[in-house]
């Protein structure tokens, strides 16, 4: 499960997006969130790789 936040950060000249998706431990089975500030364009990538 994947999920993008909403608001899209601005600095300077540069757009920038900030993404969250779920990430399941292989070890204990439970989830836990990842966070990254990127491009736009690069979050699809983002939240496709595993």
């Amino acid at each position: 499960m994947a999920k993008k936040t909403v608001a899209s950060l601005q600095t300077s000249s540069k757009r920038l997006t900030k993404a969250i998706k779920m990430v399941k431990s292989p070890k204990t089975g439970a989830y836990s969130f990842a966070e990254s500030v990127m491009a736009p364009e690069l979050v699809n990538d983002w939240l496709g790789k595993k």
